[in-house]
């Protein structure tokens, strides 16, 4: 099992971070999966080391992709990679899961309409306008698609991720 977790400049840290070493603690492979810089620094300057670029990753590798939020899915969804791999996994019934600003990938990958999902409160508009059935829960389940709020969300998000994982 393999799941991406997409990076970019302006991450939220605790929204790559706490489902990265949740998914490696519980025996899946995750990695980190940028547009090709290398190094990407949080909001707050904490440094995270791209594993693979989009640019060489495969969806059909993956059973998987997180999408964490802070700034970072501003810069991710300008990148038809990202949007390919994203709906990629989506169409083929894999995994994706996105919080807080993360849903603008979701957006951007055209993966939400008629969906139940969520997200951070100032990106509601978009998610409604993209056609989401946009819900104020911890967490939603929407067949593979799995959304949350913000940070306070995350041991409910990755409860839902290791779950759908383990089918």
């Amino acid at each position: 099992m393999k799941v991406a977790v997409l990076v970019e400049d302006h991450y939220q840290v605790l929204e790559v971070w706490y489902p990265y070493l949740r998914l490696c603690e519980a025996g899946i492979k995750t990695v980190l999966v940028g547009t090709g810089k290398k190094d990407y620094n949080s909001k707050e300057g904490y440094p995270a080391q791209e594993e693979l670029s989009i640019a060489k990753a495969k969806a059909s590798s993956f059973d998987g992709v997180v999408i964490p939020g802070g700034w970072a899915p501003d810069i991710l969804r300008r990148y038809k990679d990202i949007n390919k791999f994203v709906k990629e996994l989506y169409k083929n019934r894999k995994l994706v899961a996105a919080i807080c600003h993360g849903g603008w990938v979701l957006v951007s990958a055209d993966v939400v309409r008629g969906k139940r999902a969520t997200a951070f409160s100032a990106i509601k508009d978009d998610m409604v306008n993209a056609g989401a059935k946009f819900v104020d829960q911890e967490v939603v389940v929407d067949g593979n698609l799995i959304t949350s709020r913000n940070p306070y969300d995350l041991p409910a998000f990755c409860r839902e991720i290791i779950k759908f994982l383990r089918g």
